[in-house]
């Protein structure tokens, strides 16, 4: 569970669960907006005034839409098993045992 100062409460099962998911929704919510903006937004959108810009002889705009948002996905998959991870272990629910060892 979270540290907690002497003078507060102990957070109930509830309460407890209800922080645990709003932390992962408010990651996911954030992950899949830079998706969407790097998939879509440069991919389709703004396609167009990126292909004036040219990186290793391909059109900008064309890059983001065939390359560009699979390689974001990609670093985005490890940010949210990093935070995931971190989020578990604020509220003790890592997959680890007493000396730091994954199971």
């Amino acid at each position: 569970m979270t540290e907690e100062s002497p003078d507060t409460q102990p957070q109930s099962h509830e309460q407890w669960r209800r922080d645990y998911w709003r932390g992962n929704l408010r990651l996911m919510v954030v992950l899949l907006t830079i998706w969407f903006v790097v998939s879509f937004g440069f991919g389709i959108l703004l396609a167009e005034p990126l292909n004036a810009i040219t990186v290793f002889g391909f059109p900008l705009g064309f890059w983001f839409a065939q390359q560009g948002s699979i390689y974001v996905f990609l670093v985005l998959i490890l940010v949210y098993a990093i935070r995931m991870d971190r989020l578990d272990d604020k509220f003790g629910v890592s997959e680890r045992d007493e000396n730091g060892d994954r199971l």
